[in-house]
C-alpha cells in the first residue's frame, strides 16, 4: 500500500510548485480543442490541489476507496478539470484517460460524477458540499477514524443558506477533523459575486471556526495554513483562499469574463506556450 502521509516539517516548496505546473499543463491539454470550459477556475486552484495531494492528505493511489484515507470533497463540481488533473498526477486515474474530458460517454464529464475513482461526491448542484463534508467528518469520528475531511467550496456558495447552516453544524458538533478550503476568486456565472458576503474570514470565525485568510496561489502560505489545521482543538478549520482565475497564464488572468472561458482553437498553442514561458 502506497500511502502519502503527513509531511516532514520542512516541505519541498520547489517540488510542490512543479506539481502545480504539471496540473496546469494537464488542464490546458484537456481543454485544448474543446473551445470552452471552466479552465480559469482550475488554473486558480492548481496550487491548492498540489499542496493538498502531495503534501497533506493521506491516501492510497492503488485503492481510492481505502477506509483510512483522508477525504477531499469538491463542492464546485464544475472545477472537475482540476480534480481530474490531480487524480491523474497522483496515479488514481490513468493519464491517457484525460483526453476524454468532457466527451460523450466519458467518466470525466465537465461536472464531477462520484463513480469516477477519487471523486467523493457529485458537485453539480452548488451549496451542498460543506453539508456533506460535515456529515462525513461526523461519521469518521463515530467510527474512531483518524482520517480528515477537506472540503473545497466557493465564495459564490456563500450566497447559499445551506452553506451557512452546514457551517453552524460543523462548529456545533466540534468537527475538528474538517477543513474548509474556500475559493474566494470573486466571480460567479455572470460576473462578480453579487451578494455581500464579506468579511468571509470574520464571519466564519463568528460561527465558531478557526479561520485563516491567505493568498491561495502561494504554496508557502498554503503549507502553513494546512499545518495549522491539524490542531485537534474542537473547532473545524477554515482556510479562506484569495485566488486568481487563470493563474499562471496572464492572458487568461486578464479576461473580464473568466467563469466559463471560450477560447478559439487557434489560441490554445499560444496559451500553452505562455504557461511555459511565464512559469519557466
Amino acid at each position: 500500500m502506497t500511502i502519502l502521509n503527513h509531511p516532514p516539517s520542512s516541505p519541498d516548496l520547489t517540488a510542490l510548485a512543479s506539481r502545480a505546473l504539471n496540473l496546469r499543463r494537464k488542464m490546458m491539454n484537456m481543454a485544448s480543442g474543446k473551445g470552452e470550459g471552466y479552465i480559469a477556475q482550475g488554473l486558480g486552484m492548481a496550487d491548492c490541489l498540489a499542496t493538498l495531494y502531495f503534501h497533506e492528505m493521506r491516501y492510497d493511489p492503488q485503492d481510492p476507496e481505502w477506509k483510512g484515507r483522508d477525504r477531499f470533497v469538491l463542492s464546485t463540481g464544475h472545477y472537475s478539470i482540476a480534480m481530474y488533473a490531480v487524480l491523474a498526477e497522483a496515479g488514481i486515474i490513468r493519464e491517457d484517460e484525460l483526453s476524454s474530458y468532457g466527451l460523450n460517454g466519458s467518466r470525466l464529464p465537465m461536472s464531477t460524477f462520484d463513480d469516477t475513482p477519487g471523486v467523493e461526491m457529485v458537485g453539480g448542484s452548488l451549496g451542498h458540499g460543506l453539508g456533506q463534508a460535515v456529515g462525513m467528518a461526523m461519521g469518521l469520528r463515530l467510527d474512531g477514524s483518524p482520517a480528515r475531511v477537506f472540503c473545497e467550496f466557493s465564495d459564490g456558495e456563500l450566497q447559499e443558506g445551506s452553506t451557512w447552516e452546514a457551517a453552524m453544524g460543523g462548529a456545533t458538533f466540534k468537527c475538528d477533523n474538517l477543513v474548509a478550503l474556500i475559493d474566494c476568486n470573486g466571480i460567479q456565472a455572470d460576473g462578480p459575486v453579487t451578494v455581500k458576503i464579506e468579511p468571509v474570514a470574520d464571519k466564519l470565525t463568528a460561527f465558531g471556526w478557526e479561520t485563516v485568510e491567505i493568498n491561495g496561489n502561494s504554496i508557502e502560505e498554503l503549507v502553513q495554513a494546512l499545518a495549522s489545521s491539524r490542531n485537534p482543538n474542537g473547532k473545524p478549520k477554515a482556510i479562506v483562499m484569495r485566488t486568481t482565475p487563470g493563474f499562471g497564464i496572464p492572458t487568461v488572468m486578464a479576461r473580464d469574463r473568466a467563469h466559463f472561458v471560450r477560447i478559439d482553437n487557434s489560441e490554445w498553442t499560444a496559451l500553452i506556450e505562455e504557461l511555459e514561458t511565464h512559469n519557466g
